[in-house]
């Protein structure tokens, strides 16, 4: 009867150890959401509409909206949506580790040569 409640005295402080580690990543990762920017993208035949065209380095989440009649995507710094039916929302979180500027477009073949295309700039 001993060996279990002996046992589970051991294990405490190793459970505590977990759980507060577990707490500490989770508050870590709250904290990058809190300062995440968001910038709404809206999207069509031919044009992207961004809220602002810059932020400081970091956490973004561009919320594309695909406000045209065809399918469309938002690319930008390597990441991009899937392809997007009309009126479709979706969510690209993107960590800009340096300033400087960063092209985005629609990878659809012909979409950024016919204006959906942009410069954004992180500070």
């Amino acid at each position: 009867m001993r060996t279990p409640i002996l046992r589970l005295i051991l294990l405490l402080p190793t459970l505590a150890v977990l759980a507060i580690g577990s707490l500490a990543s989770a508050g870590i990762t709250q904290s990058a959401r809190a300062t995440a920017m968001t910038i709404q993208v809206k999207g069509g035949e031919f044009f992207f509409r961004l809220s602002k065209k810059s932020a400081p380095r970091g956490t973004v989440v561009f919320v594309f909206k695909n406000v045209g009649h065809l399918v469309h995507d938002f690319k930008i710094n390597g990441k991009q949506t899937p392809l997007l039916q009309p009126g479709k929302t979706a969510r690209l979180v993107v960590r800009f580790a340096k300033p400087g500027k960063y092209r985005y477009l629609c990878s659809v073949p012909g979409h950024a040569a016919a204006g959906m295309q942009g410069v954004f700039t992180v500070r």
